[in-house]
């Protein structure tokens, strides 16, 4: 069976990785996948395709399962709160259906 849930993106600077990681954790979700990214927005090309010391020019794109979307709301509202005005950071939110439903 499927459920229809909850997928919150967040593309942001790699060195909120942890920050943000522990801020959706203590909001209630139950888990979380983070991959490297990259690409080119308002604030520059950011590149995963070159070797370096910094994590500084990173980007890492966090997906989040919420069997609700007030609890997908909640965390961004935090991360707006906390990082948008500071950071590279850009979250989206749409419904997708879970095949593990028993899992939200």
């Amino acid at each position: 069976m499927s459920q229809q849930v909850w997928k919150l993106v967040i593309v942001a600077e790699e060195v909120l990785s942890k920050k943000l990681v522990k801020l959706i954790k203590s909001a209630g979700a139950t888990g979380y996948t983070v991959n490297a990214a990259g690409g080119e927005g308002s604030r520059n090309v950011r590149s995963t395709g070159e070797p370096s010391v910094s994590h500084t020019l990173s980007n890492v794109k966090i997906e989040v399962l919420t069997g609700t979307r007030e609890l997908a709301d909640t965390i961004t509202r935090e991360i707006e709160a906390k990082f948008y005005a500071d950071y590279s950071i850009i979250t989206y939110i749409y419904p997708v259906e879970a095949l593990r439903d028993h899992k939200f």
